[in-house]
């Protein structure tokens, strides 16, 4: 049994995992990030302790924790050197965890640890090299490489979201222009479906915005299964600069699996069939074996278990 912990902005999920990489029992609490980060390890170490209540285990009967931490971690000392998310720098988490949990810990990226559990768990189970990009307010990348976490010598890498796409489009949170990011988010979906609303005030697309007062990437959908082209339109074109990205990815690693997460992957088939055609007709080596192109299984449970399972 493995205990893995999901650690985000908003909440702490933990869950323990057991050989068949299933969740047995799972828990969670409110980060309260505001706080200093001592607090937040005390409550990481409470919710281990609960879990193996639930089980009614020793904590002894738990092989090890694994943590997925929004940021850059130090995966040998078990820092953070930076978390935009948690508002950290050069935070001890797992030295600090060590005071109260005398299990084995273990550290990484949050997005990694997704990546893992789909690959090992979840969609891409079976495979050994998988892509993971998941499409929410960002655009999270984790890189598995040979059944392991790739991110570079100082693990600072797979940040595929900020590969640029279009030299000089669109600005980016990062600070650059025209990253992956900003065309293949849900933001930047959003971002073109507000746009083309107003470009086509008697859309139905158009009217969705008005009758709610915001739009989301659920109306935008729901209006192109209703037909309306202005909707057509923007998923065709926010497609393209996905499946821009997607195809780069393919040419550099050549990966047996590219998975999709993020509310926008509950689209399934309606975005993977256009996804797979534009890939294969614009991969660089059309003669080898084209990677499945599939949408997540695990959806929030996959962090937890590729922590657990780091």
């Amino acid at each position: 049994m493995r205990i893995g912990i999901d650690l985000g902005g908003t909440n702490i999920a933990a869950g323990l995992v057991n050989d068949d990489m299933k969740i047995v029992c799972k828990s969670s609490l409110p980060t309260k990030s505001e706080r200093p980060y001592t607090e937040i390890v005390k409550d990481m170490a409470a919710l281990v302790m609960t879990l193996v209540d639930k089980a009614g285990i020793p904590l002894s009967d738990v092989e090890s924790v694994g943590i997925g931490c929004p940021g850059t971690p130090v995966v040998e000392t078990g820092e953070i050197l930076y978390s935009n998310n948690l508002g950290w720098e050069n935070v001890p988490l797992l030295p600090e965890l060590a005071k109260y949990i005398k299990q084995p810990l273990r550290l990484d990226n949050d997005a990694n640890c997704a990546a893992l559990g789909e690959t090992l768990a979840g969609a891409a189970k079976g495979t050994r090299s998988t892509i993971l990009l998941t499409l929410g307010t960002g655009v999270g990348g984790g890189i598995i490489l040979d059944g392991k976490v790739y991110a570079g010598i100082n693990h600072a890498g797979a940040e595929l979201g900020h590969t640029v796409i279009v030299s000089g489009g669109e600005p980016c949170t990062c600070g650059r222009r025209g990253c992956l990011e900003a065309y293949a988010s849900a933001t930047a979906l959003i971002r073109m479906g507000k746009k083309a609303a107003a470009q086509h005030p008697d859309s139905l697309l158009a009217r969705a915005y008005k009758e709610n007062g915001r739009l989301t990437g659920l109306l935008i959908f729901d209006a192109l299964d209703k037909g309306d082209e202005a909707a057509k339109e923007v998923v065709d074109t926010y497609l393209f600069y996905l499946a821009e990205g997607i195809t780069n990815f393919v040419n550099i690693f050549q990966p047996e699996a590219v998975i999709l997460g993020g509310g926008i992957s509950a689209q399934g088939e309606k975005i993977l069939v256009p996804l797979r055609r534009q890939v294969a007709a614009d991969v660089f080596c059309k003669q080898v074996s084209m990677p499945k192109i599939l949408c997540a299984t695990l959806g929030n449970d996959a962090g937890i278990i590729g922590a657990a399972l780091l």
